[in-house]
């Protein structure tokens, strides 16, 4: 197969793959790798260093395998190799050819990626509140809402929004005030090897030594006891001397499970606000957005059409667009509605797949922070009400279960299983905070 082939038919991996990964992790982990070989139903993946390596090997190869089956059911395995020669080469040739993307190359400095901009930031409904602190801290720094604290659903835009925010404060004030923003799967990474390395003064010179302090994903620290201590000591030194802080997570402070108790109260003695997911219009106003940022056309049916079908969030959006634009660039034509409405729903089938009771199970408990044998039990503790019945919901929902055997696994009767299922389905159209937390269980279930 030509180079040219292999690149294509991994960009299409790559797009299955950004649906289903952290943007910041797609980032680090996938952006920089490349099909470079099939042979005998072995696709040949290069990585940049051996780090990257390991890491997608011991994370990621369950889900790139089955991204590659979607494209060719007859892939058998997937190997790794390190191939520096062939990014280096590959950065030459971007430089020789002048393509624009060069400018959104992630600042080493700050951790921001330009691409971020208010510009490019849609505002409606479901985040007009965070915009509204945002544009505020942007005026104050480390006076107005500080810290900071930003909580929604997976790809709802948390991590363009605080990044914005970075990028804004960068653009205004030049080098007078010096932002970081970071992930916080790396600053829990760089805390591993400063103990390994005896390097801990690096590494609160890198994260105290700044004005604004962006640390996205911060529900992935809760339970590592070192990054819990580290950032702990940090938000202390950083706030007591005003700097500004901002932190992402998927779900509010106190519903981050093992988080330290210390950490939780400074947390919520900020401001606290959620994004929620968008709805119709905003949906529109996002394709319009990322479209004009290519400088590409869909007809107004086709895009009303992805709005209407990708309701979750703003990542299926662009990874369904990324899609439609690549077909259409490959056939060096529009595509009909048909053919739209083909990709959307093969897209759709891909993400929202058959689940068993078990996983719903596992996934409800570890959101709430429960046992499994108390979930299922019949014990009538307050804190039990809300997930029982969502277990109930997602029953029927995800696993398609009849309502007889519902109300035999939860131990009620048949009447009270419809009961409670019906109680959910309406209430998810009046309460965005139980809306949002029965996306975030479904999508736990979904990543799996």
């Amino acid at each position: 197969m030509e180079k040219e082939e292999l690149k294509n038919l991994w960009k299409k991996v790559l797009g299955v793959l950004e649906l289903q990964i952290s943007k910041p992790n797609f980032v680090t982990w996938l952006k920089n790798s490349a099909l470079i070989e099939i042979k005998n139903d072995v696709w040949v993946i290069a990585l940049p260093n051996n780090f990257a390596k390991e890491w997608i090997e011991n994370k990621y190869l369950k889900i790139i395998l089955n991204a590659c089956r979607e494209e060719n059911p007859f892939v058998k395995k997937i190997e790794f190799v390190v191939d520096d020669k062939y990014f280096q080469k590959e950065k030459s040739d971007e430089i020789l050819e002048e393509k624009p993307l060069l400018s959104f190359r992630v600042d080493p400095e700050t951790g921001l990626n330009p691409r971020y901009s208010l510009k490019s930031f849609v505002v409606g409904s479901s985040n007009e509140l965070a915009y509204n602190a945002g544009m505020a801290i942007i005026k104050e720094v480390g006076i107005k809402y500080n810290p900071f604290f930003v909580y929604g659903g997976v790809g709802v835009g948390k991590t363009h929004f605080i990044q914005m925010i970075g990028n804004e404060i960068l653009r205004i004030y030049k080098n007078k005030i010096k932002p970081r923003y970071v992930p916080s799967e790396k600053f829990t990474n760089d805390i591993v090897w400063a103990i390994r390395n005896k390097r801990m003064d690096d590494i609160k010179k890198k994260y105290r030594d700044v004005d604004v302090l962006i640390i996205d994903d911060i529900q992935f620290i809760g339970g590592k006891e070192k990054t819990e201590e580290e950032f702990f000591h940090t938000f202390n030194s950083l706030y007591q001397n005003n700097k500004q802080i901002i932190i992402s997570s998927d779900r509010p402070p106190q519903s981050i499970p093992v988080l330290e108790e210390r950490l939780r109260s400074r947390f919520e003695g900020g401001l606290i606000v959620d994004i929620s997911y968008p709805d119709y219009e905003m949906r529109v106003a996002i394709i319009k957005n990322k479209l004009q940022e290519r400088n590409k056309n869909l007809n107004e049916e086709i895009i009303h059409f992805i709005a209407k079908k990708i309701k979750r969030n703003i990542r299926e959006i662009e990874g369904v667009l990324n899609k439609i634009l690549f077909y259409q660039e490959n056939k060096g034509r529009e595509l009909s509605f048909n053919e739209t409405e083909e990709i959307i729903n093969k897209t759709i089938e891909g993400i929202y797949k058959k689940v068993d009771e078990e996983q719903i199970i596992k996934a409800i408990s570890k959101f709430f922070n429960i046992s499994e044998e108390e979930l299922l039990s019949r014990k009538r503790n307050k804190n039990l009400v809300e997930p029982r019945q969502i277990f109930i919901y997602l029953l029927r929902e995800l696993a398609g279960a009849p309502y007889t055997y519902i109300a035999k696994k939860t131990g009620r009767d048949h009447t009270t299983a419809i009961h409670a299922y019906k109680k959910i389905e309406e209430e998810i159209n009046k309460n965005s905070k139980l809306y949002d937390k029965i996306l975030l269980i479904k999508e736990s279930i979904f990543k799996e």
